[in-house]
């Protein structure tokens, strides 16, 4: 069962002790839940600050039911309709930048740099909703056969669902709800039960903006509230964001169902650093490509691949000092460079790897493992570690650890490190420090990886190309936001036609 409520988002329901109630949004109204709650933290100092609501069976049918009703309108507008008010959503999300952003920082401790940066990627995939009338242009061919022509049509495909992870609150429902309505579709978005503020405000916005009521759903919870969604007759299609072994769920469990489904799984990436790189450039794109966000993003760097040990002696010396003296303290504080993590259990697992390393023969060079901000001390901080020596089939190497541990590997030659990256089970980001365009080029075609960075370590592609990964990393075909967005959100309907002149039939 669920209550309407009219309280504003982070101030729902609080109790004595200011600890606030994110409700559900359905059919354009805020609902607050009953029943199985989730605790809501504040990363920073390890404190309760709210609690969200479990969606059971019944809470999931409302919002599809309202996702279902709303569809059969607003598939009916056209692609320009919907690109004004989308445009409109976006001016709302520059209005309401500086709320989006102190709700990252808050309730998943990302840096004020960092919540910007990543609300600013997912406001890009927005912007490029509002050329919907140009992407959904179909092709057309007149005269395939004497007096018959032929054109596609992009149709929608229903009611859609996105499941969307902790580690990016805002860019990664920006990057569903806003491609799948623009194509015509009906959303229910279950933001990650861990930070699930910034969604429903974006969710608020979006109504703001003119989407109408039931266009744009959100329901609170667990793995309870995600089976129901991806088992739902009336849900079309299933977006999900994860770790590996949830995404290979929800793949086979929505595709068994019927449903298209995408699901983005685990990483570990690699990067090369050639002899001819510039190591001092290396060294501070690897620190920042591995410690920002914590470790805590699929596109994070968490393993070196030097090539020589003269590189990998020279690069470990140089990235020594940047990761001691990292800034690691409360997001919300400007100058900090690192936040914590997002619970205390994900901190004793990410923690425990480093006992395992050690365990397992690799050196470790810097260990933060145990740094505690002296005015957070119940915070979930952890300092960021560098392993040296680490090799392939160790679990610091094999495993996505999720965290700030970075592993350096040490190879004879470029084509043992190629391999390497081949071999292993994740395929989702690389990259190559160099400055041979022989070699950049070579790596790019062999890599057996979905985004690869040429002296960028980060790579994860603009708004207008698509973002996705290969082997484990994704199971699906088709990657997220771009072209890709709108094969996924729509299918295609293809009309043969030929006309008679009246006075021939």
């Amino acid at each position: 069962m669920v209550h309407e409520t009219q309280d504003s988002v982070g101030a729902s329901q609080k109790s004595g002790n200011d600890v606030y109630t994110v409700p559900h949004f359905i059919g354009g109204k805020k609902l607050l839940p009953q029943g199985r709650t989730l605790d809501i933290y504040n990363p920073a100092t390890g404190s309760v600050i709210g609690q969200v609501g479990v969606a059971n069976s019944h809470t999931v049918d409302q919002a599809v039911q309202a996702a279902k009703s709303a569809f059969i309108s607003w598939s009916g507008t056209t692609p320009p309709q919907r690109a004004k008010i989308l445009f409109r959503f976006k001016t709302l999300l520059e209005q309401n930048r500086d709320q989006l952003i102190r709700y990252i920082t808050q309730e998943h401790g990302k840096t004020l740099s960092e919540a910007q940066g990543s609300l600013q990627r997912g406001m890009d995939v927005v912007d490029f909703t509002c050329g919907i009338p140009s992407h959904l242009k179909s092709a057309y061919a007149g005269d395939v056969g004497t007096g018959v022509d032929s054109y596609s049509l992009y149709q929608p495909l229903g009611v859609c669902v996105g499941i969307t992870p902790f580690n990016f609150p805002a860019m990664i429902p920006l990057w569903m709800f806003p491609m799948a309505i623009a194509c015509g579709n009906t959303f229910v978005l279950k933001p990650s039960e861990k930070d699930p503020s910034c969604a429903l405000r974006m969710v608020e916005l979006a109504k703001e903006a003119g989407v109408p009521e039931g266009v744009v759903n959100l329901v609170n919870g667990d793995r309870e509230t995600v089976d129901a969604l991806i088992t739902h007759p009336d849900v079309k299609a299933v977006s999900f964001v994860g770790s590996s072994t949830v995404a290979e769920h929800v793949y086979t469990t929505a595709t068994a169902h019927h449903k298209r489904a995408q699901a983005f799984g685990g990483a570990k990436n690699h990067c090369v650093v050639m002899p001819d790189a510039d190591l001092d450039q290396a060294a501070q794109a690897l620190v920042t490509a591995a410690y920002d966000c914590a470790g805590e993003r699929c596109m994070a760097i968490s393993v070196v691949i030097a090539v020589g040990d003269q590189v990998a002696d020279k690069l470990v010396e140089k990235m020594k000092p940047l990761i001691t003296n990292l800034k690691i303290g409360p997001g919300s504080k400007a100058e900090v460079q690192m936040g914590p993590l997002v619970t205390r259990e994900h901190l004793e697992k990410v923690k425990s790897y480093i006992n395992i390393g050690k365990q397992e023969g690799a050196t470790l060079v810097v260990d933060g493992s145990e740094y505690k901000p002296a005015e957070h001390r119940q915070g979930f901080f952890m300092g960021g570690c560098l392993f040296d020596h680490v090799k392939p089939g160790m679990r610091i190497y094999n495993e996505e650890i999720f965290g700030p541990v970075l592993s350096v590997v040490r190879v004879p030659d470029f084509e043992t490190a190629l391999q390497l990256i081949n071999d292993h089970e994740y395929g989702n980001g690389t990259a190559i420090f160099t400055n041979d365009g022989y070699t950049a080029r070579t790596f790019a075609d062999k890599v057996q990886v979905g985004m690869v960075g040429v002296n960028v370590p980060v790579p994860v592609p603009v708004a207008y190309h698509s973002f996705g990964g290969w082997k484990r990393s994704i199971f699906s075909d088709i990657g997220m936001y771009g072209n890709d967005a709108i094969r996924f959100y729509t299918k295609l309907k293809t009309v043969t036609q030929r006309w008679f002149a009246k006075d021939k039939i």
